[in-house]
This record gives structure tokens, sequence and C-alpha cells, in this order.
């Protein structure tokens, strides 16, 4: 028995899937770190502006790759179309493991120091605090992707609505302020500047970190309507509105702190409605909290038909692949992904994970748009819907290069070596289970595949569907 889910999102959707994912925790957690690598009003915003206008260029190259490579699962399908199944396994690895869980278990917890915020005024809540609340919002979102495609969307829509709300109630108060006269933190905004290339690398992470989400529509473009038309045109539109609202927010929190007070600042959006909206300023940390579990919900909603592509090629456990009878949901692939990411919450403290995840991110990015350009020579006969001019994915893929290199070079860490291990440990995992066949695991998983199987009611999906 098989089932297939047909449910597509159209444009509105599509751009609502990128503006909803991208505007996240990121725009309430980065603008610290992003400050404190650059040193300064001028370069801070300089730098959100060139994040803005890297994000655009990478999906545009993914836009080519999505209409030349109709497959769900984002980076996926396509290095395996380019290089073979080893890169697409150890792409799959890393975001099982290390990229999907912590980018949501950072966003859980970027919720849960807002949503605590409110009730430690003065000083900071406790972690215990934090960490349970991140918890209870991963086992949340974790049960509604798991019980409805169609809750989950409806959730993403609502959510979306009320993070434009919070955003825009931040940017019109800041061209308010800034009609005022509010520009004394903007004179020599150049000034004090640290122009290095690790703290640069760094900034770059931290803004990136705020846009990713620009490659969401990648994972779900079987369920998309009229790709060819709808996946460039939500890029197009999304990410620059993405790019325009974060410089805007910025220079709104500026009108009111100064650089010193937005990196003392506990959580920079509370503080920017204590000051600005005095008696009603508790709308801002409710707001973001909604912002933040609608990105998480976005996140999982995209990171479950990864899981669940990988795993109807064979590179990962069959179960992940399975679909539930009822609800049409790849629930077994949703609950591991939820699992996983309460783990990383336990020792997590937001910008070590960050960074540790824009490292890990950008090698596969650099990869993926690699392989777009090889395609160019290799794969000449595939159809191209969308042609992007090849300096785009030369220049996306050199500051890519940066990207990963920068911080290792100029300050190395431990950290960056272990994700580096990591990703390869996943060639012996490959080498055994993959290309080997052994028979040993598969006489395991099997009897373990058939209760899992009944305890969730999930069956293989159909060929050829979403």
């Amino acid at each position: 028995q098989t089932v297939s889910f047909h449910f597509k999102v159209g444009l509105i959707s599509g751009i609502c899937m990128i503006v909803g994912t991208s505007i996240g925790s990121g725009i309430f957690v980065s603008p610290k770190s992003v400050l404190a690598n650059a040193g300064a009003v001028g370069p801070c915003l300089t730098i959100w502006a060139a994040c803005g206008i890297l994000a655009t260029l990478g999906a545009l190259c993914f836009a080519e790759l999505g209409t030349m490579i109709t497959k769900s699962g984002g980076e996926y399908p396509y290095l395996m179309e380019a290089f073979g199944p080893v890169p697409a396994f150890l792409f799959s690895w890393m975001s099982l493991f290390v990229t999907k869980p912590s980018s949501f278990a950072i966003i859980c917890l970027s919720f849960a120091e807002y949503a605590s915020a409110p009730f430690y005024p003065g000083c900071d809540p406790p972690q215990v605090v934090i960490k349970c609340l991140a918890v209870a919002a991963i086992v949340v979102i974790t049960i509604v992707n798991s019980l409805s495609v169609k809750l989950a969307s409806y959730l993403q829509n609502f959510l979306t609505a009320a993070k434009m709300i919070i955003v825009t109630i931040i940017i019109v108060s800041g061209i308010v302020l800034l009609a005022q006269g509010k520009t004394d933190n903007f004179k020599d905004s150049f000034k004090g500047s640290k122009v290095s290339l690790s703290s640069i690398g760094l900034a770059f992470y931290n803004g990136l970190w705020a846009y990713d989400g620009w490659n969401q529509l990648n994972y779900i473009t079987e369920e998309l309507k009229n790709p060819y038309r709808n996946l460039p045109l939500s890029i197009i539109i999304g990410i620059p509105l993405v790019t325009v609202c974060y410089v805007l927010i910025n220079i709104s929190y500026f009108t009111v702190m100064t650089s010193t007070e937005l990196l003392q600042s506990k959580a920079v959006a509370v503080t920017f409605g204590d000051r600005v909206l005095y008696p009603a300023s508790w709308i801002v940390p409710l707001f973001v909290a909604f912002s933040t579990i609608g990105s998480a919900n976005g996140t999982c909603f995209t990171a479950g038909r990864l899981v669940y592509v990988a795993g109807r090629e064979g590179h990962m456990l069959k179960v992940l692949s399975y679909i539930s009878v009822k609800r049409l949901t790849p629930a077994p692939a949703i609950i591991f992904y939820g699992a996983i990411a309460i783990i990383y919450i336990i020792p997590g403290d937001i910008n070590t994970l960050i960074n540790y995840f824009s490292f890990a991110v950008w090698i596969f990015y650099g990869l993926t748009v690699l392989g777009l350009i090889v395609m160019r020579f290799t794969r000449k006969e595939l159809r191209r819907p969308i042609r992007v001019p090849i300096v785009i994915p030369v220049v996306v893929m050199l500051l890519s290069v940066l990207l990963v290199l920068a911080p290792i070079i100029s300050a190395p860490e431990m950290p960056y070596l272990y994700c580096l291990l990591f990703i390869l440990s996943g060639l012996a995992v490959y080498l055994l289970f993959v290309h080997f066949k052994f028979d040993w695991p598969q006489k395991i998983a099997k009897p373990i595949t058939m209760h899992l199987q009944m305890l969730l009611e999930v069956v293989p999906a159909e060929e050829g569907t979403g």
C-alpha cells in the first residue's frame, strides 16, 4: 500500500514561505553579533545589505537548479546529478545531524529568550527556563507538523502575517523617529569599525543566518504549482523584500540605541519596544515569539522533506521516508528531526551554534553552486527554463569559499575541525551501509522498521509523486 501527497503551493504561499522562513529569529538575534563583529553602525548596515545581495544571487542559482532538476530535497538531488551519490550522501548526513537540527534548536532557543524576557525584567532569564521552553517549543512544532500538512501550512501563513505586523511596527516607528531628527547614532558611522577577514567573515555568518531560508522553496519543488514561473518569481520578490526589511529594521534599532546599548541589550527588539512603544511594549516580545515559532515551523516543514527524499534514494533508514497513512505527512522524518534538535539544546549557546551551522552550511552551498557550473558543461542536454549568467554562480562560489576559509585562517577554533571531521565521518557510514550494503544492518533494521510502521501507521510513498 502506498500513498502520495497532493497539496500544491502557489505563488503567494511561495513568497510567504521565503519571507516566513527567512524573517524569523535571525533579525531579532543577529543584529548584536553583526554589530559586535563589524564594530560600527556604517559597516554593520553595509553587511546587512551585502548579505541580502549574496542571498539573492545564491537563490537565483538555486532557481536555475530547481527548474532544471525538479525534485524536492534542496541541494540533495542537485549534488546527486552533478557529482554522484557521495557528496549528496554527505550533504544529507550533515543536514540530518548538524545543520537542520541545529538551526531548529537556535530558532527555538531565540523564541525562549524572547518569551521569557518579560518575566525577568532587568536581569537575564535562568538558562534552565530558556532551555525547557525551547524543548517545549520543539515538541509542539514536531507534533503539529506530524499531524497535518494543511494545519502546518495554515499556521505558517498566520504566523507570517503576525511577523509582518511586528516588522512593520519596528520599521514605521523607526521612520517616524528619523523624521523627528533622531540621527545622532548615524554620525561618523564608520568610526571605530573593525576590518579584518575573521571579523567580516563572522559578521557575514550572523547576517546570513538571518537570511537563511532563501533556498527553502527548493526543498518542496515537487509541491509547487507551476514551478518554472513561481520558483524564480517567489525568489525575486521574496528576498529583496526581506533585505529591505532587515536594513530598515537595523536603522530603526540605531535610532533609539547607541552601538554600546545595542550590544548590551539582552533582546534587542524588546529594548526597542520598551523605549518606543512604552505602554504597549509587551506587543514586541509577543510578536517576536510568534515570529520565531513561525520560522521554526517553516524549517520543520521543509526539513522533513529532505529526510524523506534521502530515504527514498536509499541513503537513510527506509522508515524515515515513509508517510503517515491517515495524515499524509512524513511523520517519522519530522519526529526524528525534533529529537535531534532537542539534543542540541542541552549544551547549546546561540552564537556558537550559529557559527558552527554557517560554516557547515556554506561548504555545501559552495559545492552546489559549483555543481551548477559543472553541469553547464557536463549536462548540456538538460532543459533550463531559467538560465542565470555564468558570472553569478562563479561569484557565489568564490564568496562561499571565502566565507568558509576566513574564520578558520584568522581565528582557528576546534569546533570547525569537529564539524569537518563529522562531515568526513559520513564517508565511513556511506562505504559501510550504502556502497557495500552490509547485510546485518538490514537484518536489524527490518523488525525495527516493521514495529515503527505499525506504531506510527506509516507506509512507503508512491514513486514519482511528491
